[in-house]
């Protein structure tokens, strides 16, 4: 942004692309939630099953997990308390690091997962893949690619 000039604001055009993509985005969010919600998960638990399911031993450090998922740590760990309720995930102390929590992934967790999985992809796929086609979502990827690893790069992720 300029500041001597004020405001660059967008053309028309780039209005529109913006006001697209914040559109797409809730909707797509939004609809992603509600499929969710006969299995009693919302968005935010799926990831955290999805990072802890992909993981080594299906564990991460608190403060890994917080930065995967992009919440602070006292948001996420009012987040794990309610999953630990539920059962799909526990924690376990660091012995490395006595200040250190592990979220570890349960057997219903796990369960869980392989569970939702399947609607979940269905889902993704109903409401974006198959409205796009092979070719437009190659162009989503090059188009986007630039500004994730710009986004990644501020948050200090890879």
């Amino acid at each position: 942004m300029d500041t001597d000039n004020g405001p660059q604001w967008l053309t028309e055009e780039e209005q529109r692309a913006w006001r697209t993509h914040l559109d797409v985005s809730r909707l797509l969010t939004h609809r992603l939630e509600r499929d969710l919600q006969p299995f009693g998960l919302t968005i935010n638990d799926y990831e955290i099953l999805v990072n802890l399911s992909e993981s080594e031993d299906r564990r991460m450090r608190m403060s890994d997990l917080a930065g995967a998922t992009l919440q602070s740590k006292s948001r996420l760990s009012h987040q794990i308390t309610r999953m630990e309720s539920a059962g799909l995930v526990r924690r376990e102390h660091c012995d490395t690091d006595k200040r250190g929590l592990y979220a570890v992934l349960t057997d219903h967790g796990w369960r869980t997962m392989l569970d939702v999985a399947p609607h979940h992809v269905e889902s993704v796929r109903r409401h974006f893949i198959d409205l796009l086609g092979p070719e437009a979502l190659a162009a989503l990827q090059r188009a986007l690619d630039p500004v994730a690893a710009h986004l990644r790069s501020r948050h200090g992720r890879p």
